[in-house]
């Protein structure tokens, strides 16, 4: 049986680490180290047929795809413990795809405006006294790639329907909208567009030298329409907390929709959400397919996940305890619209007689070096 193709093994093949920053190459370097030699890893022995394996470490880099699996449904768990008894939506703020040069002049910049300028719109929604009077909650998950990696960068929010007041009522959306949508992309674009220029005063966005490109942009992007999408998610809130989940760590692609590796090509699988048709195949040249993925590798200490207003993590537990309380929830009810966390299978099983247990009798210790051009970059950080 021929070996499944992974992105590690598109990276080791077509990756010119010359041509990379210092951020990606360290990335890279963990990606195509990951669960191999170089990381180390254990020895197990299993008690019932004598079968003996090597199992080697992960890598842990939130751009890995064949990682955290664990911490993606940790996570996901504590999100469902923290549902409310309400309706919920599933907000995306999408940004233009003329700022996607800026994006890559700037991220940690454009990133942190997209989040503000996001939750700002909801903020003075809710706010306002004709609409819930009161402070509403996000939980936002940024994106940046499309079905074929292409850059595409918007925010997924889950958002309860409703607004803790000032004196402590809950006060819910009528019907089945959160907000109107085209007011919410005006707003937004007007945010977005003010904090831009904002940072442009403020000599934030200084890598944007043309003459004359942040009058001529910002103007072109005040005269269209700025897409948000909101939908009610009433009856299957868990699942658009699974989706988020898994993008909370891992990026732009899985090793399961990439479907074959030869020596000059890529061929992937994707789904065209335009016309609803899955399992469509696309073919890139193998520098061109790493060129996309690594658009999607996020500077250092940029955090992808962010909560606000009552979730954010600083008053989450207080504030979730004045909703229920004025929601006259019991306390036996307070996850009634949880579901059972998926148990997962026991990792210790041999994989082959399915019956015994596999037992650690040794540590197996890291190489002392990659063999790839990335090796001494990847040594000078873990020192």
């Amino acid at each position: 049986m021929a070996k499944a193709a992974t992105l590690q093994q598109a990276l080791c093949q077509f990756l010119d680490p010359t041509e990379l920053d210092l951020q990606r190459q360290r990335v890279c370097a963990r990606l195509m180290a990951c669960r191999t030699p170089a990381m180390g890893g254990r020895q197990l022995h299993c008690d019932g047929c004598e079968h003996e394996q090597v199992q080697y470490f992960s890598c842990r880099d939130r751009h890995c795809p064949q990682c955290q699996g664990r911490a993606i449904r940790q996570w996901s768990d504590r999100q469902r413990e923290h549902l409310l008894p309400v309706r919920y939506f599933h907000v995306v703020f999408t940004l233009p795809h003329a700022l996607n040069g800026w994006v890559q002049l700037h991220p940690e910049v454009i990133h942190r405006l997209l989040f503000q300028a996001a939750w700002g719109t909801l903020r003075a929604f809710a706010e306002d006294p004709r609409r819930l009077g009161g402070t509403a909650g996000m939980s936002a998950v940024l994106h940046t790639w499309g079905q074929t990696l292409g850059q595409h960068v918007h925010l997924h929010c889950l958002v309860p329907g409703g607004a803790l007041t000032g004196d402590g009522r809950w006060h819910a959306v009528r019907g089945n909208y959160l907000f109107p949508v085209r007011a919410l992309s005006r707003r937004f674009r007007g945010r977005m567009v003010s904090g831009l220029r904002a940072a442009v005063h403020s000599g934030l966005l200084h890598r944007v030298v043309r003459e004359g490109e942040v009058d001529t942009m910002l103007h072109a992007l005040m005269k269209v329409e700025w897409v948000v999408y909101t939908r009610n998610c009433l009856d299957h809130t868990e699942t658009v907390i699974a989706y988020l989940a898994r993008y909370t760590r891992r990026i732009a692609i899985t090793n399961a929709r990439i479907l074959s590796i030869d020596t000059e090509r890529v061929t992937l699988r994707y789904t065209d959400y335009r016309t609803g048709k899955s399992n469509r195949t696309v073919t890139l040249d193998g520098a061109e397919f790493v060129r996309r993925f690594l658009l999607h590798v996020l500077p250092k200490g940029l955090m992808r996940v962010r909560h606000y207003g009552f979730l954010a993590n600083r008053c989450r537990r207080r504030r979730l305890a004045e909703i229920r309380e004025a929601l006259a929830a019991a306390a036996s009810a307070e996850c009634g619209s949880c579901i059972p966390p998926e148990q997962p299978g026991s990792p210790n099983l041999c994989p082959e007689c399915r019956q015994g247990t596999m037992q650690l009798i040794a540590l197996v210790p890291r190489e002392p070096r990659f063999d790839h051009p990335l090796s001494r970059t990847e040594c000078r950080y873990r020192r």
